[in-house]
C-alpha cells in the first residue's frame, strides 16, 4: 500500500496509528457507509468536513459519521460571522484532497482544525488517510494533540 500524505506526517511524528481498508463504492463515500464496510461504530467513525468563512479562511471540523454540524456553533467558536461548507469544487484546490478522501491530517497547510467532543470518550477513532478506501485508525488525544485541534460540541442536538 502507498503512504498517504497524513501517514507519512504521523510517521514522521511518531504517532502510532493502524490503517484499515475498505471496498469504495462512488455512489456512497460518506461515513455510514465508510462504518458498514468496515464493521466500526459510527460513533467512531469521524467524518471531515472543510469550511471557509467571510473572509475565505479555511477551517476543518472532525465530527462522528452519522451527526450533523452546527454551522453557528462553529461559527461562534471561529469568531466568523458565519461559516458555511467549502465549495466541492474547490475542496482539491484548498485541502489537496477529494471527496470522501479527505483528512484532517496533510491539508496542504495547517489551518484551524476542531473535533467533537464526543472523541474523548473513545478509546481510538478512525478519520480518512487522504484516500478513498483507507481510515486512520487513531487514538483520538494523538490526533487532538498532533493538530491542535479545539475540543467542542460542534453538532445539532
Amino acid at each position: 500500500m502507498k503512504k498517504t500524505n497524513a501517514m507519512r506526517e504521523l510517521d514522521k511524528a511518531n504517532i502510532k496509528y493502524d490503517i484499515v481498508e475498505y471496498d469504495v463504492d462512488e455512489n456512497y463515500l460518506g461515513a455510514i457507509s465508510v462504518a458498514s464496510k468496515t464493521g466500526a461504530d459510527i460513533t467512531k467513525v469521524f467524518k471531515t468536513l472543510a469550511l471557509t468563512n467571510d473572509k475565505d479562511e479555511l477551517f476543518i471540523a472532525c465530527i462522528p459519521g452519522s451527526d450533523e454540524l452546527n454551522l453557528k456553533k462553529v461559527a461562534s467558536i471561529v469568531h466568523s460571522k458565519k461559516v458555511e461548507m467549502l465549495e466541492l469544487n474547490k475542496l482539491k484546490e484548498k485541502t489537496g484532497y477529494i471527496r470522501g478522501g479527505c483528512s484532517p491530517i496533510g491539508i496542504k497547510k495547517r489551518h484551524l482544525s476542531l473535533i467533537h467532543e464526543s472523541c474523548l470518550q473513545k478509546d481510538f477513532i478512525f478519520i480518512s488517510a487522504g484516500q478513498r478506501g483507507l481510515q486512520i485508525k487513531i487514538n483520538p488525544y494523538d490526533l487532538i494533540d498532533f493538530l491542535n485541534m479545539k475540543v467542542d460540541n460542534l453538532i445539532i442536538e
